[in-house]
């Protein structure tokens, strides 16, 4: 198996911790003395960089959130002069004002040499053809990928999002072997291949790289199953460099976290405090190296557990588990916690049931009520009224002894929950708080 940079993918424990070590104080000094916003935050604590001597004070500063990068857009977080930013990405903002972030050269060499990680991990090598389909422009994705594609060698084909008939045409004719795109639109692809008639035979995919959204392990069989693929999970989020944060290897046991230059900690998101290794919880990142946009402990509010034992490909980089989902996206219904990712591990075991969904909350007389909208195989419109009400009960039994909440479950046809070419929509929640 390739290991794109075996020395810091497999540097000894002890070794690794000086180099974040050193890293740490580094980059405590940039933004004490280059961002107002982290001065005032550790002058509020009566922190100074003299007070960081190891990776070991790192619980000592404070965290960042997603609204201080907005309180302080479009520019105040930036640790360098803008003369210095040779880049710049922003969120859509739907939420809000736009979380914008910078690079520098030296940050866009850090984003190819850990995408190059992430790509080399995949099985991907100079010889292979990339098809990016993540969307570019402002997003993160489709640029990372490439920057990552082209440091590996790799011939990169980018395509970006949307236009699937497209996709799929050029995907046959130039021998694409690598796909990079959401899990959701790998499966619509998968779908759109299906339908257009075309043999499974004229493709060359050996694997596909997909992120930007949680998904199952049900998800992804059915998508190696579909597509014939090895599906490797990838994760990033544009506050810390975009994807390339952490990445699988192809013995699907966990994402490689690049540690040398993202420090991550798990938090009790309540109580904030760190929590030990295997324990579930907030995912925090320190970028070590980040020049343009540096974040202290940074919370991410993806939920995962970290396991440090060496993997079976050699590298010793601690690993997280797949993204159970986030703890803002987490669903309290009658005093029950739900995540979308529970429903879906749900459907993909049901025999009839397509993996498109959307789940409808709303509140009834002061009464919490679910809904689940859900496609079937055509095949079941085909048939009796009867079977149509049996799968239903089935899939409504399922989910109320899995998630201990009682549920609505309407069974549509196919192609009925529209569909995304980039990030799902799987929740719509109608009450007001």
């Amino acid at each position: 198996m390739e290991i794109w940079n075996r020395h810091f993918e497999c540097m000894d424990r002890d070794e690794l911790r000086r180099v974040q070590s050193g890293r740490l104080i580094e980059t405590v000094e940039r933004v004490y003395f280059n961002v107002p916003y982290y001065r005032h935050k550790m002058q509020e604590q009566g922190l100074g960089p003299e007070k960081i001597h190891s990776i070991d004070d790192l619980s000592k500063l404070p965290f960042t959130v997603k609204q201080d990068l907005r309180d302080n857009y479009p520019f105040g977080l930036f640790a360098v002069p803008m003369s210095e930013i040779v880049r710049i990405h922003a969120s859509s903002g739907t939420t809000g004002k736009s979380t914008v972030v910078g690079y520098t050269r030296n940050d866009i060499s850090t984003w190819s040499e850990v995408m190059a990680r992430t790509l080399t991990a995949a099985g991907a090598n100079r010889n292979d053809f990339i098809q990016i389909a993540y969307g570019y422009g402002l997003f993160t994705g489709g640029l990372g990928l490439h920057y990552g594609g082209e440091k590996i060698g790799a011939s990169v084909i980018p395509i970006s999002g949307g236009n699937t008939m497209r996709q799929i045409e050029l995907m046959r004719d130039f021998g694409s072997t690598v796909l990079a795109c959401t899990p959701s639109y790998a499966l619509y692809l998968a779908e759109a291949i299906q339908e257009s008639g075309i043999s499974r035979d004229d493709f060359r995919l050996k694997a596909g790289v997909f992120g930007a959204e949680p998904w199952t392990e049900n998800m992804r069989r059915e998508i190696e199953e579909k597509l014939r693929i090895k599906a490797i999970d990838i994760y990033g989020l544009s506050e810390v460099i975009g994807p390339g944060v952490a990445s699988e290897c192809l013995y699907q046991e966990g994402l490689h976290i690049n540690e040398d230059h993202f420090y991550p900690e798990i938090i009790d998101p309540e109580t904030l405090e760190v929590l030990p290794d295997g324990s579930m919880g907030e995912l925090v990142f320190t970028t070590l190296t980040k020049e343009g946009l540096p974040l202290i402990r940074y919370r991410t509010r993806d939920l995962t557990r970290l396991n440090r034992e060496k993997c079976k490909c050699g590298r010793t980089l601690v690993r997280m588990s797949k993204c159970l989902g986030r703890s803002d996206d987490m669903l309290i219904i009658r005093g029950v916690n739900l995540f979308p990712s529970q429903v879906e591990t749900v459907l993909l075991d049901m025999s009839g049931i397509k993996p498109h969904y959307l789940l409808i909350v709303d509140r009834v007389n002061n009464l919490d009520t679910l809904e689940l909208k859900v496609e079937v195989d055509e095949a079941f419109f085909l048939d009796k009224i009867s079977q149509l009400e049996s799968l239903s009960k089935k899939l409504r039994d399922t989910l109320e002894s899995a998630l201990g909440l009682s549920i609505k479950v309407t069974l549509v046809e196919p192609k009925m929950i529209e569909r995304s070419e980039g990030k799902s929509k799987r929740v719509i929640d109608k009450r007001k708080f």
